[in-house]
């Protein structure tokens, strides 16, 4: 035999011994993590996995009127200037009414050139300022404080929303989950005892909160001679809900 093949020979037959030792020796990494997971999954402690809501509602006890100022003038200077002028009006109003300042925040301004189109040839034709702002007060007053900012300066009311401050927010809450917590564990009691096992311990719990949308605004007709403003509002809703996953005992 020549020495070249009597070399390949050798090689052939040691690449064959070392498959043959591969193949003998320990399963491969994916047989191994199979098997874990079969052993995990056959370990896995049995739960109740429920989930529980509840809905509180309250009368609100903040309104949000939003208003703005609005003035037109052939420069840019003269809007803004007209504009301040009205919103001052408007803030002494508010004060003489009992508005705290802190109450009446600035949400927008703006200056914005205004335009004429003629036979698709666009000429400006002055510049309007806008200032639009929140303003705080209790609900029963929200009637009211739109007369005082319209009578004195304000040009548009944006809207009025009836909600909850953030103390009053807070309160329902712990109401509403509290309710959510019971309810869950209602359900999984319920389905314990259909199935004759008892409940176990907690061994998760979530939770999401979501106020409902703001009170909608019902106006009613005020005296005809005074026309006034009377805005009634409906009730808040704070809505709750959690996700348990109870242990299970064998023995009812």
């Amino acid at each position: 035999m020549r020495p070249d093949t009597r070399i390949g020979a050798a090689l052939v037959a040691l690449l064959v011994l070392l498959a043959g030792c591969v193949g003998a020796g320990s399963p491969t990494p994916l047989a191994q993590s199979t098997a874990e997971t079969t052993e995990q999954t056959a370990d896995s402690t049995p739960s109740i996995s429920v989930s529980g809501a509840a809905t509180v509602e309250a009368a609100p006890d903040l309104a949000v009127v939003r208003v703005a100022v609005e003035r037109e003038a052939d420069t840019a200077d003269r809007a803004r200037g007209d504009v301040a002028t009205a919103v001052e009006e408007m803030r002494e109003a508010l004060r003489d009414a009992g508005v705290p300042d802190a109450n009446v925040t600035t949400e927008s301004f703006g200056v914005f050139p205004q335009y004429q189109y003629d036979d698709g040839e666009r000429t400006l034709d002055g510049y309007r300022a806008v200032h639009s702002f929140r303003i705080e007060v209790s609900p029963d007053r929200a009637g009211e404080i739109v007369d005082v900012a319209v009578g004195n300066g304000a040009d548009r009311v944006a809207g009025v929303a009836f909600t909850l401050s953030e103390e009053k927010r807070a309160e329902l809450r712990q109401e509403a989950l509290t309710l959510a917590v019971e309810n869950a564990r209602t359900d999984a009691e319920t389905m314990a005892a259909a199935a004759g096992v008892s409940v176990g311990p907690v061994q998760s719990l979530s939770t999401s909160n979501s106020v409902g949308p703001v009170s909608p605004v019902e106006f009613a007709r005020g005296d005809a001679a005074e026309s006034r403003t009377v805005l009634e509002p409906g009730d808040v809703s704070v809505t709750a809900s959690v996700s348990v996953v109870y242990g299970i005992d064998a023995e009812q």
